[in-house]
């Protein structure tokens, strides 16, 4: 969890900061507007694609650990059938 607040703390630092630098900048208002426009765009995908980055990543690990968990889960089955058979063997 901590590394989406990092991220999120992250673009909205960024953008304060883009904000900021238009805003003290010396253009005409419908310039600053536009400007500002064009930096919330360009935050908003730069955001969306570090989240759909992050669920990538969350679903490569989820998959990862669910084929482990299986893998282990068969292995644990195999080795009781086996004590099971030797046991019915003695």
């Amino acid at each position: 969890m901590s590394v989406m607040k990092f991220f999120a703390g992250f673009a909205v630092g960024a953008a304060l900061g883009a904000l900021a630098g238009i805003l003290l900048a010396p253009q005409s208002g419908a310039e600053t507007r536009e400007m500002i426009g064009d930096v919330a765009s360009d935050v908003a995908k730069r955001t969306e694609d570090t989240v759909k980055d992050i669920q990538r990543k969350a679903d490569d690990i989820i998959s990862d650990m669910q084929a482990k968990g299986e893998e282990m889960i068969n292995k644990i089955q195999d080795l009781i059938k086996k004590q099971k058979d030797e046991l019915a063997q003695s």
